[in-house]
């Protein structure tokens, strides 16, 4: 799979893009990752990205000649199967979304920052808009942290067996894993569930199944999905 991020601000991408699972991903090469900056495709003196939004509205909006050079640039080089918008205005990000695009060969992440991007980019380069939740960033460079990592996670080969992302919570629809426990067994008076020690397999499937069903109803009070 190849991910291209186009983003006002390359800093917040490069670390997180190789460390961990994403830089093992790339490493065994299922995944090629290319940051490009929107700055290399401004071409006035002061390399400007960004104006006053007509109408008066406050702060500032990303322009969009820099988005359409570059994106058309890499239209002619990949062809995307997919052109993602992190945005406050889209679909909530969901496992199933990431599931299903880890699936695809070729993604292009189109990251605003600041007030956002001119709506004519969206407009001439059709793609689907996430949101991670209802709250507000500065941009949108994490929310495609969270998502690249989502999709690149659950790409055969990426995690070895005892790391499964099929066990994860969410890959069996809204459902919350069990909690997790691992030695020592009994640490300052806490002791793990004797069920988890008995070596009995159906007991300890039967006490995740439940334990899962508890907190995944306590989820969805809490998030008032009742």
């Amino acid at each position: 799979m190849r991910i291209d991020l186009i983003t006002a601000v390359p800093e917040l991408l490069d670390s997180p893009l190789n460390t961990s699972i994403l830089k093992r991903a790339q490493n065994k090469g299922h995944v090629e990752f290319n940051v490009h900056n929107l700055r290399d495709y401004a071409h006035d003196k002061h390399r400007l990205i960004d104006d006053k939004p007509f109408g008066g509205k406050a702060g500032m909006v990303l322009k969009p000649e820099p988005f359409f050079e570059c994106i058309r640039k890499l239209q002619n080089e990949v062809h995307y199967d997919a052109i993602i918008y992190p945005s406050p205005r889209g679909k909530i990000f969901s496992q199933q979304d990431a599931n299903r695009l880890s699936m695809v060969n070729n993604i292009l992440f189109v990251i605003g920052h600041y007030k956002g991007i001119d709506e004519r980019v969206y407009e001439k380069f059709r793609g689907e808009e996430f949101s991670i939740g209802n709250f507000v960033l500065t941009g949108g460079e994490l929310p495609a942290l969270l998502m690249a990592d989502a999709i690149v996670r659950v790409i055969p080969g990426v995690l070895n067996d005892s790391e499964s992302a099929l066990s994860d919570s969410f890959q069996d629809g809204e459902i919350i894993g069990a909690p997790c426990y691992t030695r020592p067994a009994v640490y300052e008076d806490m002791k793990v569930p004797e069920v988890l020690l008995s070596g009995n397999h159906q007991a300890v499937q039967e006490w995740k199944l439940e334990q899962s069903r508890i907190l995944t109803n306590n989820w969805k009070k809490i998030n008032n999905l009742e």
